[in-house]
């Protein structure tokens, strides 16, 4: 019998039902099948507050808070927090059983899923052979040999978490296990759904790897541990063209009302240009580093605004799904739908011609008082890179405070 369900039958006697709804905080065990076996799979806590049902998805340190959930008889509907995401299930007999739909730019995706009482996501059955703590310099097979990806892990016994960083951005929170020679680690935010695989050689070499995304995307990668190792960033770098110094753009917010760049409230004020999706893991984490920054500042002189290359042109898609990104993070400043498609070869030509190609999401421009260009960024260290989060943030800050103080 399936571990994961053989789990599911013994633990399953301690919940307390009440009208097809759980009565008490319970962690689940979760995948999302792929045809080829190679399933992905997270856990998440589902509780109940004040009649409410929540769940509670957990990737290593991060929690994310799923409470837009909607019963229908023997059915959930549970809409993720961000992304256009959600799940529909049922329970059936001790577990429950449904499909996971992400939309896309071209195509929904849609996994089956199922999940059983439980609290591991992976089962170690073999004491680990190997520590793999530490930095590593990582080649994807789909990646040009000069373009490294850094991998930092943490292992405690069997425990493994850790996260890639690539140049533009990272893959956020990864659990799992290491087992034997083995190691396992996932990561499921609602956009991503990524499992890796790979064998452990030495304690400075890792072979045989296999990273597996969404329904069907695959790619082998291996590692060699280099605590010097850097991501390099030429390859993704965005200026602003020669004879030109600074932005000109009109496109509306989300209540439909035309916002310009060279409006009033902008001048003579740091101007923060946010380049994100609805669609964007990495933007989740900018947005939300971003819409605390500017709560806790803006009566400094600073202003940010977002710039939106959804999945569609669309507009009530578009600003439904950038809606719940707003709310989500409490975003006060501007977020801006430009109306043109993440994948338009045209996108920079049609919404910021003045700089050279827009390569990746999340990227920033940052603009001085007078409106001039200052610094362009290109991806986002997020918090799953912990000490390359905390070096973001305080070289950001430390821009923004150099160019208050200039007339």
């Amino acid at each position: 019998m399936n571990r994961i369900l053989k789990a599911g039958i013994f633990q399953f006697s301690l919940l307390l039902i009440s009208c097809g709804l759980f009565a008490q905080s319970v962690s689940w065990e979760a995948q999302l099948t792929r045809n080829d076996g190679n399933n992905i799979r997270f856990t998440f806590d589902w509780k109940t507050v004040k009649g409410k049902n929540i769940w509670v998805i957990r990737n290593a340190s991060e929690k994310i808070t799923v409470d837009n959930i909607t019963v229908e008889g023997d059915s959930l509907f549970v809409q993720m927090p961000v992304f256009e995401s959600q799940f529909r299930v049922k329970k059936t007999g001790h577990k429950l059983e449904g499909t996971w739909i992400k939309g896309g730019a071209v195509k929904t995706t849609i996994l089956p899923f199922m999940a059983v009482p439980g609290i591991n996501r992976f089962e170690a059955k073999n004491k680990a052979v190997k520590n793999i703590s530490g930095r590593w310099a990582v080649n994807f097979s789909a990646s040009k040999a000069s373009e490294l990806s850094v991998a930092e892990f943490k292992q405690t016994g069997n425990k493994l978490t850790g996260t890639f960083l690539n140049a533009t951005g990272d893959y956020r929170y990864l659990q799992g296990i290491v087992t034997g020679d083995s190691l396992l680690l996932s990561g499921f935010d609602g956009g991503h759904a990524f499992l890796f695989t790979a064998k452990i050689e030495t304690n400075k070499k890792i072979t045989a790897g296999k990273f597996y995304s969404g329904a069907v995307y695959n790619e082998d990668w291996k590692a060699v541990k280099d605590a010097t190792v850097k991501v390099p960033l030429e390859s993704v770098a965005m200026y602003v063209k020669p004879g030109e110094e600074s932005l000109h753009f009109t496109f509306k917010d989300l209540n439909g009302k035309p916002v310009s760049i060279t409006d009033d409230r902008f001048k003579n004020k740091i101007v923060v240009i946010q380049l994100m999706g609805s669609w964007c893991p990495n933007c989740m984490d900018e947005t939300a580093f971003l819409s605390e920054y500017y709560n806790n500042n803006k009566q400094r002189g600073i202003e940010v605004i977002a710039l939106a290359y959804e999945y569609s042109t669309n507009w009530e898609r578009s600003t439904r799904s950038l809606k719940k990104f707003k709310d989500r993070y409490d975003v006060q400043y501007t977020i801006l739908n430009t109306e043109v498609t993440v994948t338009d070869s045209l996108r920079t030509e049609k919404t910021l011609p003045e700089l050279t190609p827009i390569k990746f999401f999340p990227s920033s421009v940052i603009l001085d008082k007078k409106g001039k260009v200052r610094k362009l960024d290109t991806g986002f260290n997020g918090p799953a890179t912990g000490v390359h989060y905390i070096a973001y943030k305080k070289e950001f800050e430390e821009t923004i405070d150099e160019l208050l103080k200039e007339h």
